[in-house]
């Protein structure tokens, strides 16, 4: 927690600033999760702080939402063309990734 912490102080991920009085600030929480090796053995603890966004209220606190996650035909077609060219294919697991998007609208949400 503590290092996922200071990364996202680091990546100036939020500004503290005080509620107004008009607005209601949404939750969040910490996700745990256990990766494990194909054996079963515990390879290491991930954490995340995720908003509780079910407390948002549509066109106050969004206007659309996305989810950036790789489709499985993407996945498909990678592997495809790797084989088909031999390329070498590795894996790496990214430790704090951001993306560069960048709200317009002003989020409330409660200090970890």
């Amino acid at each position: 927690m503590k290092q996922e912490y200071k990364a996202l102080l680091n990546n100036k991920t939020w500004d503290l600033v005080p509620l107004p009085k008009d607005r209601q600030a949404m939750g969040c929480k910490w996700a745990f999760k256990i990766k494990e090796n194909v054996d079963g053995i515990v390879n290491m603890f991930k954490v995340r702080l995720v908003a509780k966004g079910f407390h948002q209220v549509a066109s106050s606190d969004f206007n659309e939402t996305f989810s950036s996650v790789i489709k499985p035909i993407t996945i498909k077609l990678i592997i495809t063309l790797s084989f088909t060219n031999k390329w070498d294919l590795f894996q790496l697991d990214v430790n704090n990734a951001f993306l560069n998007g960048h709200l317009e609208e002003t989020i409330y949400m409660q200090h970890p």
